[in-house]
């Protein structure tokens, strides 16, 4: 048997058909890379990523976690926060 038995068993699918998925794997890649606004993985966290960039949180924020853990009573709550959006 000699090279051209081959072409019977499909064999000459494999050299059409892998440059087409090493081009789909490359890009997937690129896409996971860049395709999304920078190098980040799929459960990274924005909103944790823009409190980090910023530094802290705003003071209202503060305000409403103090209030949700029941540090501040309503009363409390809407004068502070009537304070400082004032």
């Amino acid at each position: 048997m000699g090279p051209e038995y081959m072409w019977w068993t499909g064999m000459w699918i494999f050299p059409i058909l892998m440059p087409l998925v090493m081009l789909i794997v490359m890009l997937v890649v690129l896409y996971l890379i860049f395709g999304r606004g920078g190098f980040r993985p799929p459960w990274f966290d924005a909103g944790l990523y823009e409190r980090e960039r910023r530094g802290s949180d705003t003071a209202l924020e503060i305000l409403k976690q103090r209030y949700a853990k029941g540090e501040l009573t309503k009363e409390e709550f809407e004068q502070m926060k009537h304070d400082l959006l004032s």
